[in-house]
């Protein structure tokens, strides 16, 4: 794996390269160096080696030191928000309280069936070779990424944007993401608490990812419906978890600034003493 060092719009792995996007290039921060650590121990896991690429001279010096001292680095605590995207015209960066996963109203009932979220492979239950060609493939993911469940920062909107690209088998343009926009079902959890699950897994681009399987009673935090889809999936919805509904009106003129009234009521329930 190749990782790139520079301004980018954001991070992201697309075709076996990490572009790692700094927040104030080309000054890189503890955390991101934590997070690039992050990458290439979770990439030598699975047997992948990395060769990291920087055009600033004294960063690639400094990111090189840094994994000379891997464990002080690893250790560093998360800032309060994270400006390595700004696109999120209302907060400017990514607030790391919760973490979410988004997905269509088609597959959260067949969540709440089960009870639980189950990575690609476990859900699909198809061969990961299969999963691996398929056309939503489109960043050549390998195959143990397929292994696991994915989560974004809580105020992040890539979630809804991946579940608009999925059913529309194209990227989503910008009516699409507007004046067409449909949300999907989000999923939420404290960061804090879901790190301490056993099969929690850091690999320096998402905030955490979870292998296999996560029971729901036992670690989600609330769950956020939109309010379309209430009468659906009202009866789908095991005792055990009504409680942790949240069911919202999108009125908004488009995934931004659904993504901040999502997060605002998630915000507001932690406000509130328990009933």
């Amino acid at each position: 794996m190749l990782i790139k060092i520079g301004d980018f719009e954001y991070t992201e792995v697309w075709d076996g390269i990490f572009y790692k996007k700094l927040s104030n290039y080309p000054l890189v921060t503890n955390w991101e160096i934590r997070t690039i650590i992050e990458f290439i121990e979770y990439e030598k896991k699975y047997g992948r080696t990395c060769e990291i690429e920087c055009d600033d001279k004294r960063t690639l010096c400094a990111i090189l030191d840094a994994l000379k001292q891997k464990e002080r680095y690893l250790s560093v605590p998360r800032p309060k928000l994270l400006t390595e995207c700004t696109a999120c015209p209302h907060r400017r960066g990514c607030v790391t309280e919760y973490v979410c996963h988004t997905t269509s109203v088609e597959n959260a009932i067949k969540i709440f069936a089960c009870g639980k979220l189950l990575s690609a492979r476990n859900a699909r239950n198809v061969p990961v070779e299969e999963l691996m060609r398929e056309h939503r493939n489109a960043a050549n993911d390998p195959a143990d990424y397929f292994e696991y469940i994915m989560f974004a920062w809580g105020n992040c909107q890539a979630g809804d944007r991946l579940v608009m690209e999925r059913a529309l088998g194209r990227f989503p343009d910008e009516r699409d993401l507007s004046v067409h926009f449909e949300p999907g079902v989000r999923f939420y959890f404290r960061y804090e608490q879901l790190i301490a699950h056993p099969n929690a897994e850091f690999d320096g681009v998402l905030p955490v990812k979870v292998k296999d399987e996560l029971c729901l009673s036992d670690w989600v935090h609330k769950i956020v419906i939109p309010m379309k889809w209430q009468d659906t999936l009202a009866p789908c919805i095991p005792t055990n978890l009504k409680d942790k509904i949240i069911y919202i009106e999108q009125d908004c003129k488009d995934i931004w600034d659904w993504s901040e009234k999502v997060y605002t009521a998630i915000e507001e329930c932690a406000d509130k003493p328990p009933a």
